[in-house]
């Protein structure tokens, strides 16, 4: 192994909350138009691009030389989780640093710019994992362990503006749509903080919020029954959802229900509420709202009262295509669709498994499928025509004392998808995981844990789905042993990038598969995945280190043993000329 992999580069310890180095050159602020229309060198949003692809134009590297990619730099991180992904503008990379740090680096060595280090009480601090970070004119922003929106300098790191946000905490992150910064994040225990919000992207000023758990006498009130206001809970504590400015709308991805369970949530009863939807609204949902008001302009829901906390937040990914669905390629599928209909469609999947095509301009449901495999005990047993989804009722739990396996569980979370339109395919990872969960008598939670599915292979335990976007078919181009745990990347250069848990790094051929490149770095891969370009150079960058769930995933693999202590970032390229 290359011995550049062990080396990296320390920075000193750092006392200020903002320590600010010289930069080579005039910061250029990011306006609208840059975010609607990216250079293919920056990365400037977690996704890249608010299409949320994930797909780069950038072909330096590709199938002929990915081969010789090689180690140019690498930087150790303070201990902490690891989920962020980074964002690089005009050879600045801007990242979400474990122990609610926030870095600007040189992305060509790494050298630091500056650091804002947010001061969060201890008990604060496992929750300082924030997943993405936004841009725009000359502000970074970010969310904090603390619930708070932070605004800070561009060029300096000095915070700029603070907005509270009652109890929210940070498990989520940011996304901007034209002057606004918008956020999620988990419920935190209290109906109250289960919203979306809006804030003035210059001043920090709260436009509105959106509340995911609908209330009595609002859209969607009525779904939860007479479960009162109060004890209604479903947030985004994962990826945040996207801006469409085609449509002018965000489109959000929401998570399960609370309590977790349909007895817990509707007195005893599971079925005091149907087990097709609406249930619960906007639990499990795609959301559109309307990014100047706040309000909702439609919903589609993915799980009708989920009794397993299975969540359906995280990424959702926007393109166009014609559609072509048929039985041998969608197991469930809008009939009403006409051959090569072409729509606009959002691509969602789950960490039940599953996933879905809608149209986004309408929530129209246009195809479906179990993924990533059909098996009897998949938690939603039918998807109509129309697009109601049916529950497997066999799998919900009624009273006591009650034993089940639901698939799948985890089987991804907050690591992105991605998308090429060179191949019309959407790229999902995946690992072969269940529910196992038992309940016990009335005054105890049930007992749950993630189990390898019956009949899973060991050494395909993992996988990336190829799944094509006009029929819905699935191919899993790639299987291995070890979980994947980082984002999906697609290039230009037809190659498919992302890593594992068993710190493996590598490059697919996004036609076939085969594995182009693989290098073993010092962690776990986590989320992060990105590519960029300065001085016409282009770098492939990846995180390594802690992740909420990395221990729990990592334990699926007999022998396979998460090493402490990992975070850091890796930089590749191809050798320069001389």
């Amino acid at each position: 192994m290359n011995a550049l992999i062990f080396r990296f580069l320390f920075a000193s310890t750092l006392f200020a909350s903002s320590v600010a180095l010289a930069q080579s050159r005039a910061f250029v602020p990011v306006t609208s138009d840059m975010l609607a229309n990216p250079s293919p060198n920056d990365w400037l949003m977690y996704n890249r691009t608010y299409d949320a692809q994930r797909y780069s134009p950038l072909k330096q590297i590709d199938k002929t030389n990915v081969d010789q990619l090689r180690l140019v730099w690498s930087r150790s991180q303070s201990a902490g989780a690891q989920e962020g992904i980074p964002l690089v503008h005009d050879g600045i990379m801007y990242l979400m640093a474990p122990g609610a740090a926030v870095q600007a680096l040189n992305a060509t060595n790494g050298n630091l710019i500056w650091e804002y280090q947010r001061k969060i009480p201890d008990n604060q601090k496992t929750g300082a994992r924030a997943k993405t970070i936004g841009i725009y004119e000359d502000m970074v922003y970010t969310t904090t362990a603390d619930s708070f929106v932070v605004a800070l300098d561009a060029r300096t790191g000095e915070m700029r503006w603070e907005t509270k946000t009652d109890t929210r905490g940070a498990t989520s992150g940011v996304i901007i749509a034209g002057n606004k910064v918008i956020s999620g994040g988990a419920c935190s225990g209290s109906h109250a903080n289960c919203y979306i919000s809006a804030h003035d992207a210059k001043t920090g000023k709260l436009l509105w919020k959106f509340f995911t758990a609908a209330n009595t006498g609002e859209p969607g009130g009525d779904s939860w029954g007479s479960t009162p206001d109060n004890e209604r809970m479903t947030g985004t504590w994962g990826l945040p959802g996207t801006y469409d400015p085609t449509t002018n709308t965000i489109i959000y991805g929401v998570a399960n229900p609370m309590p977790n369970m349909r007895m817990e949530r509707h007195g005893g009863n599971a079925f005091a509420v149907p087990t097709s939807g609406p249930v619960d609204l906007f639990s499990n949902s795609t959301i559109a709202l309307n990014p100047d008001t706040g309000k909702l302009v439609w919903y589609y829901q993915h799980l009708a009262g989920d009794d397993w906390d299975e969540d359906w937040t995280n990424d959702r990914i926007l393109a166009t295509t014609t559609l072509n669905p048929t039985l041998a390629t969608a197991k469930w599928f809008n009939t009403k669709l006409k051959p090569n209909e072409k729509r606009d469609v959002v691509i969602a999947s789950g960490e039940s498994g599953g996933v879905f095509a809608l149209d986004r301009r309408t929530g129209e449901f246009l195809w479906a499928n179990p993924w990533p495999f059909d098996v009897p005990n998949f938690l939603i047993k039918q998807v109509d025509p129309d697009g109601k989804v049916h529950l497997n009722e066999d799998l919900i739990f009624t009273g006591p004392n009650q034993h089940k396996v639901i698939c799948f569980f985890n089987t991804r979370s907050y690591w992105s998808q991605a998308y090429s339109p060179v191949t019309n395919s959407l790229y999902v990872p995946w690992v072969d995981a269940c529910l196992d969960m038992q309940t016990k008598d009335t005054a105890s939670r049930a007992v749950r844990k993630g189990v390898v599915r019956e009949g899973s292979d060991p050494a395909g335990f993992s996988g990336v789905s190829k799944i094509n976007l006009a029929t819905g078919k699935i191919d899993h181009i790639y299987k291995g042993a070890a979980p994947i745990n980082g984002a999906i990347l697609t290039t230009a250069g037809g190659l498919v990038f992302f890593g594992d848990l068993d710190r493996r790094l590598r490059a697919l051929d996004a036609a076939s598969g085969k594995i182009l490149w693989e290098q073993t770095i010092g962690g776990p891969i986590a989320n992060s995945t990105i590519t960029y370009s300065v001085n016409g150079q282009q770098y492939i960058a990846v995180a390594t280190g802690d992740g909420l769930l990395t221990p729990s995933v990592i334990a699926y693999v007999p022998g396979l043993k998460e090493p402490k202590g990992a975070n850091a970032i890796y930089v590749f390229a191809l050798p320069q000329k001389k």
